[in-house]
């Protein structure tokens, strides 16, 4: 049986991402633990969360999760969603933070997004449906038709340093890396777990996946 450890720190419903995976994998054992015992017993972890920067990596060290993240970051298929992508890179401009390091790159703050059709200054946080173009193949876009739609909910993005990890793109008011691939890890600033039959097919595909 498959054994998924959804990381509990503390920040965001991730009860929503547990019934997700549920649905989807129904033979899986998912579990949502702040126990690094169970993150290092895992065959998959998933890395949701929302709030900001500073707050979360506080939480995180709080509960003794720092080492065991990144080393879970290494060895195993590791789905990061949200502020779970964000927090894989190495400094974010919200609160000037450090973030993980487990990614060269930083994140940062949308500065007044324009439509670049309308003219029309968007909104932030960039909240709702949005496109995703598919930069690179991947097993996790498996069924999903490039430039599928899913939600969003963020203020801030990621910046890599590296272009080549870089797996999937959106606009909102230019391009932004929405999703990012590198050996066991697939994360994305989208939430796959409110994203109807598209996020329900990331998510199952992250199931199957054997990098």
């Amino acid at each position: 049986m498959t054994r998924v450890v959804i990381i509990d720190y503390g920040m965001g419903n991730l009860r929503s991402v547990a019934k997700a995976i549920g649905h989807i994998a129904p033979a899986a054992d998912v579990v949502v633990s702040s126990d690094p015992r169970d993150v290092i017993t895992a065959d998959r972890i998933v890395f949701p969360g929302q709030g900001a920067m500073p707050d979360c990596m506080r939480e995180l060290d709080l509960r003794r999760l720092r080492s065991t993240v990144i080393d879970a970051a290494a060895t195993k298929p590791f789905l990061g969603i949200c502020i779970g992508l964000q927090m894989l890179f190495e400094h974010s401009e919200e609160g000037d933070h450090p973030g993980l390091g487990v990614l060269e790159g930083e994140v940062r703050r949308f500065d007044n997004p324009v439509d670049p059709v309308s003219g029309a200054r968007l909104k932030v946080p960039h909240m709702g449906w949005n496109g995703v173009r598919q930069t690179a193949k991947h097993p996790l876009w498996a069924g999903i038709p490039d430039e599928e739609r899913f939600y969003f909910v963020h203020s801030y993005y990621v910046v890599p340093q590296d272009a080549a990890v870089t797996a999937g793109e959106t606009c909102y008011g230019a391009p932004f890396t929405s999703a990012i691939a590198r050996d066991n890890i697939f994360a994305v600033q989208f939430h796959p777990e409110k994203s109807a039959h598209a996020g329900l097919r990331l998510l199952a595909n992250f199931i199957d996946w054997t990098p």
